[in-house]
């Protein structure tokens, strides 16, 4: 029988727990994360603009709101929640990264004159970022990769670019073969980039998004064997993430092996994946799923999973094409 004062210990145990709980519940943050997990952004910035306006000084929620802004494409907003964060914390790395994150989105979508200023804000801030911690490898790559595809008069240029992929290189040997596979991508130069992203991968990195970011690149590439690579890879580092799933799909399908694998890997991604940068969004996923019913000839699945891709993204062009091919039919 248990003893009675291991009965008011379990009791004393679960109490604390249920109130734990229930502080987690109650804390906007901790709730606003869950939404952000969810990509359910609009509930985030609802959850949010009143905790900030109770908690001026907390850099955590607007960190938060940059980030939900940013999946959203609310630029300015981004930018204005990003800043108030470097204005909190001017010493925080990672704060510095998003404000150039939303730098740059703002720049890829304003007139040649707004974004040349807005690119060397960017540029001002991943540096800022790298200065801060030289191992906030996120921050690296995305300053290598701005200054392999900007040109000088934005701040960037190739051989800026050189030494910091040395000096990366020497704290991680797989972030330093992707930065350089990355910048020869953005030469387009291929054969390079091809071989230092098979170093990478075979140097075990340790960052999800790094894998999958060569994931997307051996997909618009049509290199199964290396998509291969990426999810056995990602399930070695990140089993959870529904990316090694979507990839390892694609290669079934390139390869017209397995089939039904093919399609349950890409339902389950569809249930799973979040909707949010650095993910294959949902669009692309229909996508594949209207090229794997077309190969089997199967015209009106095929036909119905590209108009969902349509749907979801009207300017997914590969989509569309597959529409036109099989409402032929």
């Amino acid at each position: 029988m248990i003893s009675v004062n291991k009965m008011l210990a379990v009791a004393f145990l679960l109490a604390t727990t249920a109130a734990e709980a229930k502080i987690r519940q109650d804390d906007p943050l901790e709730s606003g994360r869950r939404a952000y997990e969810s990509s359910e952004y609009a509930k985030v910035i609802q959850i949010l603009l009143p905790a900030a306006a109770k908690e001026p000084q907390n850099a955590e929620i607007q960190l938060l709101l940059a980030k939900s802004y940013y999946e959203m494409q609310e630029h300015d907003a981004a930018i204005t929640s990003a800043e108030k964060a470097v204005a909190l914390d001017p010493k925080n790395s990672t704060y510095h990264e998003w404000l150039g994150r939303a730098y740059g989105d703002k720049a890829e979508h304003a007139s040649m004159f707004s974004a040349l200023s807005l690119a060397k804000k960017t540029h001002k801030e991943f540096e800022a970022a790298v200065q801060l911690d030289e191992r906030n490898f996120s921050a690296q790559q995305a300053l290598i990769e701005f200054d392999c595809s900007a040109p000088g008069i934005a701040g960037g240029g190739e051989d800026k670019a050189r030494p910091l992929i040395q000096r990366l290189a020497a704290l991680d040997e797989a972030e330093g073969h992707y930065a350089t596979g990355n910048c020869r991508r953005q030469k387009k130069d291929f054969t390079v980039a091809d071989a230092e992203f098979t170093k990478a991968l075979e140097s075990k990195p340790k960052s999800p998004d790094l894998i999958f970011d060569i994931g997307d690149y051996a997909m618009k590439r049509s290199q199964p064997d290396r998509l291969i690579a990426v999810a056995d890879a990602g399930e070695r580092v990140a089993p959870n993430d529904p990316r090694g799933e979507f990839y390892r799909a694609v290669a079934l399908i390139i390869k017209k092996e397995k089939p039904e694998e093919a399609e349950r890997l890409l339902r389950e991604y569809l249930m799973k994946a979040p909707v949010r940068t650095g993910y294959p969004r949902p669009s692309i996923a229909h996508e594949w799923l209207g090229k794997l019913f077309e190969e089997q000839n199967q015209k009106k699945a095929a036909e119905s999973e590209y108009q969902e891709a349509v749907k979801l993204d009207p300017k997914n062009k590969n989509a569309r094409e597959g529409l036109k091919r099989t409402a032929k039919n």
